[in-house]
C-alpha cells in the first residue's frame, strides 16, 4: 500500500497561533520554517542575535507574504543572561503554541562563553534548554504547545553524551566531536522534555527534527564566523553546490512542528542516508534513547543554567 509523503500542503491552519524561531539567517532553515507558517497565518517571533539579520529576514518574508505577522526577537543563545533579557521581553507575546529551537554552530574551534562554558555546547544545547523553560509558561498557557529542536545526523558521531563537568575544558578539543555530542544533547533533551510533559500530563509535545544535508550557512559560519568573504564564500558556495536546498531542508522541522505525531518523534528526510528527500518518521541512535543519559543531562543542564523546570 502506497502512503502519500509529507508535503507542505498538509500544515493545517496556523491562525491565532504565535511560533518562536530561533536562528532565522536569510536562507536558512529557521528562515524557511518562519516563512512556511506565516503563510498558514501564524504569528512568527523571529528570534536571533544580530538586529540587521532579524529586519532582513523579515522584510524579505513580508515581501512573499504582504500580511505576515511578525515579531523580532534580539537573544544570543551562548550568553545565558541576554537569554533571559529575551525571554522576559518574549512575555508579551501571551501563549506561545511552538518554539523550534532552530540556532546554532557547528564545528567552531574551542571557544568559551562569558559564562565559562564551551561555546557549542552553550548555543546548541544550554541556551536552548535555559530558554524553554523560561518560556515554558507561556507554552502551557497555549494549551496545545509543541517545541522542536533541530538535532542533525552528526549526533550518530557521538561516543558518549556530554555529561562532564561543562566548565572544565582541559585536553585536546575535538571540535567534531563535541558538535556530535550538541546533537545528541539535543535529543536527550527532547525525549526527556517529553517524558516529564507526560508523566505531569502537561499540555505539550517535544519533538526533533534535523535537516539532512541540506545548504544552509552553518559550515562556514561555524568555520569563518561569516558566510561572505574570501575562503567562507567558496565554502558555503560548495556546500550548497552538493547539498539540497535549504527550504527542503526545513520540511522535516515544519512536520515535527505541524503534523499529527506522538511526542518524542524525531523526524528528517526519507532518501538515502536521511541526506535528503520528503520528510518522514525517522530513527535515532541507542545512546540518545539512554533514559539514565537524558535524566543526567537534564540534571547537570538545570545545574549549568540555574534554571528548575516544574
Amino acid at each position: 500500500m502506497r502512503v502519500d509523503a509529507w508535503q507542505l500542503a498538509d500544515i493545517p491552519d496556523q491562525a491565532g497561533r504565535t511560533a518562536v524561531v530561533t536562528g532565522t539567517t536569510l536562507g536558512g532553515l529557521g528562515h524557511h520554517t518562519a516563512l512556511e507558517l506565516v503563510r498558514r497565518g501564524a504569528r512568527v517571533v523571529l528570534a536571533g542575535r544580530t538586529p540587521e539579520r532579524l529586519r532582513e529576514t523579515g522584510e524579505t518574508i513580508r515581501a512573499e507574504v504582504p500580511a505576515a505577522e511578525l515579531e523580532l526577537l534580539e537573544v544570543d543563545l551562548a550568553d545565558l543572561g541576554s537569554v533571559r533579557r529575551a525571554a522576559e521581553t518574549a512575555t508579551a507575546y501571551g501563549p506561545i503554541g511552538v518554539l523550534v529551537n532552530n540556532a546554532g554552530v557547528m564545528g567552531t574551534p574551542r571557544r568559551l562563553t562569558t559564562d565559562g562554558l564551551d561555546l557549542q555546547l552553550a548555543t546548541n544545547h544550554f541556551g536552548p534548554f535555559l530558554l524553554t523553560g523560561l518560556l515554558l509558561p507561556q507554552l502551557l498557557a497555549s494549551k496545545d504547545a509543541r517545541v522542536v529542536t533541530v538535532s542533525s545526523n552528526m549526533h550518530r558521531i557521538a561516543r558518549r553524551a556530554p555529561l562532564g563537568d561543562p566548565r572544565a575544558h582541559g585536553g585536546r578539543y575535538a571540535k567534531w566531536q563535541v558538535y556530535g555530542q550538541t546533537k545528541l544533547a539535543n535529543l536527550l533533551f527532547t525525549y526527556e522534555l517529553d517524558r516529564r510533559a507526560r508523566a505531569k500530563e502537561l499540555p505539550l509535545k517535544a519533538l526533533a527534527a534535523h535537516p539532512g544535508f541540506a545548504g544552509t550557512h552553518l559550515a562556514a559560519n561555524g568555520q569563518y564566523g561569516r558566510s561572505r568573504g574570501g575562503l567562507a564564500t567558496i565554502l558555503d558556495a560548495s556546500v550548497k553546490a552538493v547539498s539540497q536546498p535549504a527550504a527542503h531542508g526545513a520540511w522535516p522541522v515544519l512536520m515535527a512542528a505541524t503534523a499529527d505525531l506522538p511526542g518524542a518523534t524525531y523526524v528528517g528526510p526519507g532518501g538515502l542516508g536521511e541526506l535528503q528527500g520528503h520528510a518522514q518518521v525517522v530513527t535515532s541512535t541507542g545512546l540518545s534513547r539512554d533514559a539514565d543519559a537524558q535524566h543526567r543531562l537534564w540534571e547537570l543542564s538545570e545545574e549549568a543554567t540555574g534554571i528548575s523546570y516544574p
